[in-house]
């Protein structure tokens, strides 16, 4: 079933390496599909939807170990605010539902999209991201998902206390 999702199609048009990671689609959290795994939240990535002036959606991946920090973000992209989009916005947009929304699936919308910082960092280079469905996700390597994404790397977050 998981090979017929666009994230992994996506991956493979493009001959990026990755593995996939199956869990119970009741898990709907990044923490949560790490601990699941027993990986480190610090790895495992989800993906949010901002809305930029105008409502203008856009992706952000971080951490599970983090937060999105509007004002640095906002900051980075040079407007004035962000927003983070609710539950049933963020689903209406994308079209996926939130727990699997994924930048390697939604590459048809050409949103922008933007990796915190924090990944270029990480031990082994390697990530943890949606791939476009509750229940599964993809490591790969972080430059792989830039290449695959365009993602754009910035200080997004902030570290969860």
């Amino acid at each position: 079933m998981t090979a017929r999702l666009p994230a992994l199609r996506r991956l493979a048009q493009l001959g990026i390496a990755h593995t996939v990671h199956t869990f119970p689609d009741t898990i709907h959290s990044a923490d949560g599909v790490a601990d699941h795994l027993g990986l480190p939240r610090a790895v495992v990535y989800k993906t949010l939807v901002v809305l930029a002036p105008g409502d203008r959606p856009a992706l952000v991946m971080v951490a599970g170990d983090r937060t999105v920090d509007l004002k640095r973000l906002a900051r980075a992209l040079g407007v004035k605010d962000l927003r983070m989009a609710g539950h049933a916005a963020a689903e209406r947009l994308t079209g996926l539902q939130t727990g699997g929304i994924s930048a390697l699936a939604l590459g048809h919308k050409r949103w922008p999209v933007y990796l915190d910082d924090a990944a270029l960092t990480l031990p082994g280079g390697q990530v943890v991201v949606s791939a476009g469905r509750r229940g599964a996700n993809v490591a790969l390597a972080v430059a792989d998902l830039v290449r695959a994404t365009g993602a754009v790397a910035v200080g997004a977050s902030s570290c969860e206390a």
